[in-house]
């Protein structure tokens, strides 16, 4: 009898999966623009953030992030197939809710006499968009392999980054500013774009590696547990790791290029050492190593999850240790 409840829900039924795979972006965008339409009187500059619609939606998409997380650790220590599905659906809900309010967020600034404003400029949009980035790459995998598992290791880093927007709208820092005319050109974008897909992939491949390191232990102390029952097998861990490099590191070097490209533009040179741009290029030398030990070298899989969680951590020193010891040009 429960189990019969339980497939009543069951989103990944055919053809009802694929009738909200087509429906739920456009429910998503008609609500949105009747919420833009509603909000179009109140939108002054002196609104208050908790006034606007957009911030609602994107709460209400963090809830849905965090309790996808949830959801993936229990998956990952109970092996539910049921807590795994709802998993990836709140979290492919929640990633809709943020697409939609960065799209309303991008509307509502020419309301607000902040023409030309791109959601890619603040803090609190970069890290929506991160989150936006990596759960799409994260859920693309999890169509490609067909396992839920890392779910639970990916989810954990996203958790991180929903806590921290929600600290930056409790502590007034999500509000759009104003931008100088050099900060918005659309190499800059570009390069923001790029940058953030190549962190996205980057964090799927740390999360990878973590699991990778995680179900090494098991089979080594032959110590059971959901890591044996519940995690795929390493040869498929170490092949989802290295193909986020993969994807992330030419994207990652693409978008280091396009900044070089932006500063020529906004301060009349291609390179100056600065400390963001320093570490920038101790990031890509870091995956650039990745592939040298892994191809010419042939570091064992261990070695290089330990590189690829490494490099993560290095990835969220430059994103946000740089900017906090030494400011320079990017403020």
């Amino acid at each position: 009898m429960n189990r019969q409840i339980w497939n009543h829900f069951d989103l990944d039924r055919q053809p009802f999966s694929r009738l909200w795979w087509i429906g739920l972006p456009l429910l998503g965008l008609l609500l949105m623009g009747l919420l833009e339409y509603v909000e179009t009187d109140i939108l002054t500059p002196a609104i208050q953030l908790d006034q606007l619609y957009t911030f609602k939606v994107g709460g209400y998409a963090h809830l849905l992030l965090v309790a996808s997380t949830i959801l993936y650790v229990w998956h990952l220590c109970s092996n539910s197939d049921m807590a795994g599905k709802w998993a990836s659906w709140f979290a492919m809900f929640g990633t809709l809710g943020l697409v939609l309010t960065l799209a309303a967020r991008w509307i509502e600034t020419y309301y607000l006499q902040r023409p030309g404003h791109v959601p890619l400029s603040g803090t609190y949009e970069m890290m929506a968009l991160f989150s936006v980035l990596t759960i799409i790459i994260y859920l693309a995998m999890e169509q490609v392999y067909r396992t839920r598992s890392a779910g639970a290791f990916v989810m954990v880093i996203v958790l991180g980054s929903v806590l921290f927007q929600i600290w930056l709208v409790e502590s007034g820092q999500a509000v759009i500013g104003n931008r100088i005319p050099m900060l918005k050109s659309y190499w800059k974008y570009a390069h923001v774009l790029g940058n953030f897909i190549g962190y996205g992939a980057f964090a799927i491949a740390g999360a990878m590696g973590a699991g990778y390191l995680f179900k090494s232990h098991a089979e080594r102390n032959r110590s059971g547990g959901f890591a044996m029952a519940s995690l795929p097998d390493l040869q498929r861990i170490d092949r989802s790791m290295h193909q986020a490099i993969l994807l992330g590191f030419p994207l990652f070097t693409l978008a280091t290029v396009l900044g070089s490209l932006w500063a020529r533009e906004a301060w009349g040179r291609y390179w100056a050492w600065d400390p963001k741009e320093t570490w920038a290029l101790i990031v890509w030398a870091t995956y650039a190593s990745y592939f040298y030990f892994r191809l010419i070298k042939r570091w064992s899989s261990w070695h290089m999850a330990c590189w690829a969680v490494a490099g993560f951590g290095m990835t969220v020193f430059y994103c946000f240790g740089v900017k906090a010891l030494w400011p320079g040009l990017h403020g």
